[in-house]
């Protein structure tokens, strides 16, 4: 885990499979997202002693637990002022959500209880809605930024955007196949938003920082676009339409993505009835329950 200065004595971020921002400001420091689990936040927490930075305040950009699942060790080693997005905060209180909402509202299977999917619980001090906010003396515009998760708020400080999930670096992308979305059309929408910030470069939570980031936020409308056209036109090869299952099995075969394990399939599930709704949405395939199955045909 790489620690980088972005902006001089206030805006860095550790470099790693899952980037952590940290903001500097006198005698307060934040925390941007906090990493997979307790190891990852050690680290951190060691780097910042070996430069003498102050720890004041965390604030976790969404609830998806490589996001947020250090923050209980940090929480239990010291007190600091934790921040998060409105409807994110209650996942992020009671974790057992997100598995909870994956396994389609039963309750999970025990395998399905694991640090990928279900961080320990942390407490919530402040919750943060889009738009200028205070975060004890970072003066902060908090950008909302849907599509991956359902309130993902990136922040915008001192020029430097740390943008959260709301995109990801072109070696993410190919790495994943089929990139986990909730909202496919959303997620398009905050990629446009994002082309629109005045900013000296971004962070995203997978991959690097860049000056000029919107050629890859490009990349991933560009890509969302050939995903959303290769679905319309398997769909379209079948007169009688598909089921939704044989959908998942289809695009999960094509684009070589591993669902060995459910919590896998299930993450994909989201991820292609995300793309689905989108065409949905754009008119571009329509849906019926038949024979006690979900299918798609597409549009006349």
């Amino acid at each position: 885990m790489e620690f980088q200065s972005l902006k001089d004595g206030t805006c860095f971020y550790f470099q790693g499979p899952v980037n952590i921002g940290y903001l500097q400001n006198g005698e307060e420091g934040m925390l941007i997202d906090a990493g997979i689990d307790a190891s990852a936040m050690k680290k951190v927490l060691k780097r910042l002693r070996q430069e003498d930075l102050p720890l004041t305040h965390l604030f976790i950009t969404h609830a998806h637990s490589d996001h947020y699942g250090g923050a209980n060790y940090l929480q239990r080693q010291q007190e600091v002022h934790t921040a998060a997005p409105i409807l994110e905060a209650a996942i992020l209180q009671h974790p057992i959500l997100e598995p909870l909402y994956l396994f389609g509202g039963n309750d999970p299977l025990p395998e399905l209880r694991n640090k990928f999917l279900e961080g320990a619980p942390i407490k919530i001090d402040q919750m943060i809605d889009e738009g200028f906010c205070q975060i004890g003396s970072f003066a902060i515009e908090a950008i909302l930024l849907p599509g991956h998760s359902y309130y993902q708020l990136g922040l915008l400080y001192q020029g430097i955007f740390y943008a959260g999930d709301s995109y990801f670096g072109e070696k993410q992308l190919e790495k994943h196949g089929i990139p986990y979305l909730t909202d496919t059309q959303a997620a398009m929408d905050s990629l446009h938003k994002l082309q629109r910030i005045t900013c000296q470069g971004a962070v995203p939570g997978h991959g690097t920082f860049e000056e000029n980031f919107q050629s890859t936020v490009q990349a991933n409308l560009e890509y969302h676009k050939q995903l959303l056209d290769w679905l319309e036109e398997e769909i379209g090869k079948k007169t009688d339409g598909m089921s939704h299952e044989d959908i998942i099995a289809s695009m999960c075969a094509t684009y070589h993505v591993r669902t060995q394990q459910l919590s896998q399939w299930l993450l994909f599930r989201t991820a292609v009835t995300a793309y689905l709704t989108a065409l949905l949405k754009q008119n571009r395939i329509t849906s019926e329950i038949r024979n006690y199955r979900w299918f798609f045909k597409a549009a006349s």
